[in-house]
């Protein structure tokens, strides 16, 4: 009797459906569905609105050919159009993934509450949302999406395939069609670095060739009875040429012919030639050599074909290996089947940042921005005689007004970046998947523009107000955040090439403290009230403590963001706020939002290391 919780792993592909049950001592076992341990996708609805899956969906579209889905795997805005009529693409789907939950509570004993299903390393947030009300649909536990390529490589690693840290995998998942991956092995576990698909590079092509070849035409693709006919004959003649030369294959007109190794991969060889194809473009969207790659390994159905790895040799030094069970692997991988995890690292989750404080990183450094900023200009002290009157500027108070101008719009990265998934996800067609390092990075570099941009518009509209030279705006507006725009783009060049989440996600590393800016943007403020501000005798005193507490607030606000210990904050914080509080002057106002402006860049760099350079060093574990 096996002890524990099962787990239930499931790899939904267009064409056939593997799943494994999996249990905590390492035991496994592959779900049959008649039999076997692949269960096709198709979808048959009949006309009292009930549902045949898998070969009895096949069985039944010779007579019923108008109300076959071969592929029901599509994306949430097609529609499938059955018997003239548009039906609703998730009940079709689910229709499958509800025959897995069956046959998966009959192997368990129970309904199994720990599910996770396969998804293709390109498939962006909408795809992936729809595929889990989909198995919500189908009545299954809510899912953990596994990318294809990572529980491929989970599978190997868990089997015994040496996978150093720090090398690279190229991945080609060859099914109904075709996904090629460049995989990363890192201290916290395996990332993406880059994927291509291509759906005309698969089973689905291969078999429409076969098709042409044997008939001397193309099958037509109405769907025609006939035509699916031909279709299981062909895929049923595929599995048989695996021992032996040649197989007898029956046509739809009731005759046969014969189909030989030799026509099969005659037939195969285009598709399989893109896939190399894909697999170079694949090596290269990664700026990865293939000097440089530790294995190349191939699985799904078309990976049983011996062409396959010799048109990779073609193109990659070293021999492409095919999975043990190259239909299973990902499943297998998914449910850590086999696995022994000791000294193997788990990342640490993403923690979500909840939305008050999300919100609230954004909203204190936009809102004090616009505070200092509109104090800086409505309170100038203004010298000179009516005609010939000279500004007298706190430029102190414009760069730390700019530097939280920047800081606001760096901690909304995160939903520039989500825009920027959200949009590919609508595009899809045939462009290049973007990978999530390559939009978080995107984020980072547009969250950036947007600060520089916003302070670059406040030393214009200040220029325009005082009626002075737009040169000294700039020059105080700008210059401060050189080093903090610096940091932004060293961290989204990291997030682009070596993508790894880090330590509680990206919404934490890129929320700057609010303490620190509320100390700091009321530090300044004071200041500024106490270099402006009318000096009657019974106030010139309070006047100058508001001076100088400004100075200290500010000197304890630099300090906040430069380190977090509290001990460490204890002691620089003190003489540090004290020398600040000495500094408050006109002359000395400008060193004072430098200083800060460099805090800012140093608490930048300093995530930057402790969040995603020290973590991923190899031999060191994940913090």
């Amino acid at each position: 009797m096996r002890v524990g919780q099962a787990r239930l792993a499931i790899d939904w592909g267009s064409a056939n459906t593997t799943a494994v049950v999996a249990w905590p001592d390492g035991t496994w076992t592959p779900l049959l569905f008649d039999g076997e341990p692949e269960l096709p996708s198709a979808v048959l609805m009949h006309a009292d609105g009930d549902m045949s899956t898998g070969h009895q969906a096949w069985q039944a579209a010779v007579t019923a050919p108008d109300r076959f889905v071969p592929a029901p795997r599509l994306s949430s805005e097609q529609r499938v159009t059955v018997a003239n009529a548009e039906i609703d693409v998730s009940e079709m789907a689910a229709a499958t993934l509800r025959r897995v939950a069956e046959q998966a509570e009959h192997t368990a004993g129970s309904r199994v509450e720990d599910a996770r299903m396969v998804v293709p390393a390109g498939w962006g947030p909408r795809r992936r949302t729809w595929l889990r009300q989909v198995a919500h649909r189908a009545g299954l536990a809510q899912p953990q999406l596994v990318e294809a390529p990572v529980a491929v490589a989970g599978h190997l690693l868990a089997t015994g395939v040496q996978i150093p840290v720090g090398s690279f995998l190229v991945v080609c998942d060859v099914g109904a069609g075709a996904e090629v991956s460049v995989v990363r092995r890192g201290p916290g576990g395996f990332e993406v670095l880059a994927t291509l698909a291509d759906p005309a590079a698969g089973g689905a092509a291969i078999d429409d060739a076969v098709a042409a070849t044997l008939t001397a035409h193309t099958p037509p693709a109405d769907g025609g009875g006939g035509r699916w006919v031909l279709m299981a004959s062909l895929q049923a003649a595929k599995h048989a040429l695996a021992d032996r030369a040649a197989v007898t294959v029956p046509l739809p007109d009731t005759s046969a012919t014969v189909l030989t190794v030799g026509l099969l991969e005659q037939a195969a060889y285009p598709a399989l030639q893109r896939v190399a194809q894909l697999t170079m473009e694949t090596l290269a969207a990664a700026e990865v050599s293939p000097q440089d790659l530790a294995g190349v390994y191939c699985v799904g159905g078309v990976a049983r074909l011996p062409l396959l790895q010799k048109v990779l040799t073609d193109v990659v030094p070293i021999a492409p290996t095919v999975v043990a069970d190259p239909v299973l692997a990902a499943a297998r991988g998914a449910a850590d089947a086999g696995a022994d995890s000791a000294g193997e690292v788990t990342p640490p989750p993403e923690v979500p940042v909840p939305p008050v404080r999300r919100a609230a990183a954004i909203a204190v450094p936009g809102f004090a921005s616009l505070g200092l900023v509109s104090q800086f200009l409505l309170t100038a002290e203004w010298n000179g005689s009516l005609m010939y009157r000279l500004a007298l500027l706190n430029w102190g108070e414009l760069a730390v007004a700019a530097v939280f101008a920047l800081v606001a719009s760096l901690s909304a990265g995160t939903v520039l970046a989500s825009a920027i998934a959200a949009r590919t996800s609508l595009t899809g067609g045939t462009s290049k998947p973007v990978s999530p390092g390559v939009q978080m990075g995107t984020g980072i570099l547009a969250s950036a523009s947007l600060g520089v941009a916003v302070a670059g518009m406040y030393a214009v509209v200040g220029s325009l107000y005082i009626g002075d030279s737009v040169s000294g705006f700039l020059r105080w507006a700008l210059l401060p955040l050189v080093p903090i725009v610096a940091a932004a783009a060293a961290m989204a060049l990291i997030a682009a090439r070596q993508w790894r989440v880090p330590p509680g996600g990206w919404s934490q590393l890129l929320a700057f403290p609010t303490g620190s800016v509320l100390t700091a943007g009321l530090g300044m403020a004071l200041i500024q009230y106490s270099l402006t501000a009318d000096r009657w005798p019974n106030l010139a005193l309070w006047i100058d403590i508001a001076g100088r507490a400004g100075g200290l607030l500010l000197g304890v606000g630099t300090v906040m963001a430069v380190v977090s210990a509290p001990i460490l904050r204890l002691i620089l914080g003190v003489p540090l706020a004290i020398i600040a509080a000495a500094l408050v002057s006109w002359p000395a106002s400008g060193i004072l939002g430098v200083i800060y402006a460099i805090a800012v860049a140093v608490w930048w760099l300093r995530q930057m290391w402790t969040r995603l350079l020290r973590p991923g060093i190899p031999g060191r574990p994940a913090q």
